[in-house]
């Protein structure tokens, strides 16, 4: 049976007095937009140790280079143990999903991408910066008319030099955007004489301040109001061979991209588990205290029916993540269909299980005040970001389609 660890339990137990503390208190300031998400953020960075983290794998990395390994492409930073990576989203989650994303997007999906797949050069002037969040980061490639169909993008890199390109378009819905220190941000190279559909995505790291380079306001969202959301814009952005991630063209970034793409829905599983442990237990100790006709509502059977169906989405995603970090920690690769698969189920039943939490606790649950309604938003979003639950299901059903039930 899968299950955490005594140590694990501790340590979920340490971040837990630490988001109390820390987060939990500014709760409303970074809903209602009068505080940024980043000041806590640098506190989590320092609490967790994360400059001495990535001291270590930047030192990794001048070592392999000085002996001319490239390393692997999933290693340095992001070998952590996946166990510890998930109770600290699961923490988060639990208090504040919207902070969640903002940091999973610096640290994770911009950071990350960097550390594995930079040069040496770009691992220490970009990377190092943003996974200790002296700098915040953000990963770029949705475009107002390229969601589900992030490959057509219709941002382009022209290349006017053999060390120079020029970049125009733009990109929407991106975590950090308004804020953002270092951008990954993915274009299609603009080869003369090849048809557009064949031309290969590349990632380019630009930084705030390059000429041509701006962002537009925080858009208002439904939820996540804690994640500041926004659009970088493109014009004329010159940039050198430096600002192409890994240095050079020969791979297009397909493979990149899908192995985020895999970690970002594995990941959202640990935000899911966090989301409905809270509001369970929020939903179960209300309908204890909640009194009709003098006895408490967790006594009629309609009520009791709803709180089993929330204890079983746990148990399941619960089941789910464990499953996936014990794969992590094997090193066993997951498919893209079945990373799609784990989305899927996660953010369903998580925004069934918030709606259901806000049922029974009738009014109340329509509030403020008692939280439920604001883990509704934010979880809804989980089921539209990072794929949609129709793109989550084609991929499943084209995979079992071409490849047959997986035994």
């Amino acid at each position: 049976m899968f299950d955490w660890t005594e140590e694990q339990k501790q340590i979920r137990s340490a971040f837990r007095q630490f988001v109390q503390k820390e987060i939990e208190p500014h709760t409303r300031a970074l809903e209602d937009n009068t505080m940024e998400p980043y000041g806590p953020m640098r506190k989590l960075a320092k609490m967790i140790g994360l400059k001495e983290m990535v001291a270590g794998a930047l030192d990794k990395a001048e070592t392999e280079a000085a002996s001319g390994s490239q390393g692997s492409k999933s290693g340095g930073f992001g070998s952590q143990d996946p166990y510890l990576a998930a109770i600290l989203a699961i923490e988060l989650s639990r208090c504040n999903p919207g902070f969640t994303m903002a940091f999973g997007a610096s640290v994770g999906l911009c950071g990350q991408t960097l550390m594995r797949r930079g040069t040496l050069e770009q691992k220490k002037k970009w990377a190092g910066p943003v996974l200790c969040l002296d700098k915040i980061g953000a990963w770029a490639i949705t475009e107002p008319g390229s969601g589900s169909d992030a490959f057509g993008m219709r941002t382009k890199a022209r290349k006017v030099s053999d060390d120079k390109y020029v970049i125009n378009g733009s990109k929407t819905f991106i975590t950090n955007a308004p804020k953002a220190d270092v951008m990954v941000v993915y274009a299609k190279l603009d080869i003369p004489g090849e048809a557009e559909g064949t031309r290969p995505p590349q990632a380019f790291v630009l930084e705030r301040g390059t000429k041509g380079l701006t962002t537009g306001k925080p858009l208002e969202k439904m939820g996540m109001h804690s994640s500041p959301t926004g659009e970088i814009f493109l014009d004329d952005v010159e940039v050198g061979r430096d600002n192409l991630l890994g240095g050079k063209e020969a791979e297009p970034a397909h493979g990149q991209v899908i192995d985020v793409f895999k970690g970002e829905r594995t990941g959202v599983g640990h935000m899911c588990l966090g989301i409905i442990e809270r509001v369970l237990e929020d939903a179960l100790a209300y309908s204890k205290e909640r009194k009709t006709w003098g006895e408490p509502i967790a006594s009629y059977q309609l009520i009791q029916a709803k709180l089993a169906q929330m204890m079983i989405a746990y148990t399941n995603v619960k089941n789910i993540v464990l499953k996936q970090c014990y794969a992590e920690k094997k090193q066993l690769a997951v498919s893209l269909a079945e990373a799609s698969a784990q989305k899927l189920y996660c953010t369903q039943v998580t925004t069934n299980v918030c709606l259901e939490a806000i049922q029974i606790l009738g009014g109340a649950g329509y509030m403020r005040e008692y939280q439920v309604e604001r883990f509704m938003r934010d979880a809804k979003l989980l089921q539209i970001g990072g794929g949609t639950d129709e793109i989550q299901a084609l991929h499943v059903a084209r995979d079992l389609i071409a490849n047959g039930v997986p035994t």
